[in-house]
């Protein structure tokens, strides 16, 4: 799972593609498919229930108007007497009414209830599976480099049955995610061990594919695993890949087999399998310069390293690795149908998956080839280079969940 976790991570280019699909196609014609959520009445009123209120009723007293009554006449004699005013009726003192108690508030949903923390609801949308619809998810395939033919053959297969059903995103991804692994899972098979010694591995690929890097991973790995490993370094026309390979190297404690620049790679090989026999080498990893499939003169050199080989052993190479470059896309598919023609490939590694949207390219692959599927890349580091897991593919690739 810690590969499979990075592996996650790292495919995110791609995942990401496909998930910002899925939720557009989900939208689009589907509102009357999501679950209802209750409407929040006004802001105004709403009753808060954090914040108890209480108001203390006012009661004015109004007094009563003074009756101005006449003033009696003085007697003679007798001196004034002040006018009594009269003593104003008590009223009475309103008892206030008790302070009306907050009404109950109903569990909120929606954007209120998310901000109060109460009763959130998930609003989960779907849509019904038609032509529309199946289209639109060829379409979203298609774009992820997975080819036509794939994209029509999976979808088919999610469709099967569930026409007219409705289906949420996730619901999606899952089904993508298990008709991925389906056709992934005959081809994926590590790099077969056998009892002859040398086992001869001839490693090929365009310019930049990754094949240097690949040949020191599993050189290392392989010496780990406790076999006794020779390489040779036959792109002897760039000094930078014998020097990489040597790097590669001393961290394995592997040796590297070299020959002047511009000597006859050919040539190389031959001299690394007596050489590679004499040791009691396990296994022979021999390095090839990097060529485009198109270019005729390059491609017949490869033949000729092939025919130099197995004159050594006519069995040999025993395996013939193609390592593919995932950001090229569907151009691999063509690299793929060359190479095979001209070197008899027996088996796959897909580098550079974590810099790319097109990881639905090894899909396509699996689907017209049936080639073993060997290992991935998704770094530059010895851990980045790991044996194929098409569950754990599928899964990062769509972005499904994993238990």
């Amino acid at each position: 799972m810690a590969f499979f976790s990075k592996l996650k991570d790292r495919l995110f280019k791609s995942s990401a593609k496909i998930d910002e699909g899925l939720e557009a196609i989900v939208q689009d014609n589907s509102a009357e498919e999501a679950v209802v959520v209750e409407t929040p009445a006004p802001p105004q009123d709403v009753v808060e229930p954090e914040i108890e209120v209480v108001v203390e009723p006012t009661v004015e007293v109004v007094p009563e108007p003074e009756i101005e009554e006449p003033a009696p006449e003085p007697v003679v004699g007798t001196p004034p007497v002040a006018p009594v005013e009269a003593a104003p009726e008590p009223v009475p003192t309103p008892v206030p009414e008790p302070a009306p108690k907050p009404a109950p508030t109903a569990k909120k949903s929606g954007i209120l209830g998310r901000i109060f923390g109460q009763g959130e609801t998930k609003e989960v949308v779907r849509r019904v599976l038609d032509d529309e619809m199946l289209e639109q998810l060829e379409e979203l395939l298609i774009s992820t480099d997975m080819g036509v033919d794939t994209a029509l053959r999976v979808t088919a297969n999610m469709a099967e049955g569930r026409m007219g059903k409705k289906l949420s995103v996730d619901e999606i991804k899952s089904l993508l995610a298990a008709e991925i692994a389906r056709i992934m899972e005959p081809i994926a098979r590590p790099l077969p061990i056998y009892p002859k010694t040398p086992q001869v591995v001839l490693v090929v690929g365009v310019n930049g594919s990754g094949k240097t890097t690949t040949i020191g991973k599993l050189a290392s790995q392989f010496r780990a695993a406790g076999k006794n490993v020779v390489i040779a370094a036959g792109d002897t026309f760039r000094a930078a890949a014998v020097e990489q390979l040597q790097v590669w190297g001393e961290r394995a404690g592997v040796p590297v087999l070299t020959a002047p620049e511009g000597s006859d790679p050919a040539s190389l090989a031959y001299d690394a399998m007596t050489k590679a026999h004499e040791d009691g080498a396990d296994l022979l990893l021999i390095d090839t310069a990097g060529r485009l499939q198109n270019r005729g003169d390059l491609m017949e050199e490869l033949e000729k390293i092939v025919r130099v080989i197995r004159k050594k052993d006519e069995t040999a190479p025993h395996n013939t690795l193609l390592v593919l470059d995932a950001t090229t896309g569907q151009n691999a598919v063509n690299q793929v149908k060359v190479f095979q023609e001209v070197s008899d490939v027996s088996g796959l590694v897909m580098t550079k998956l974590d810099g790319t949207a097109k990881g639905g390219v090894l899909v396509s692959l699996a689907d017209k080839f049936g080639l073993p599927i060997h290992a991935i890349g998704v770094g530059e580091q010895i851990d980045d280079l790991s044996p194929f897991d098409p569950e754990e593919f599928a899964a990062a690739l769509t972005g499904a969940h994993i238990e």
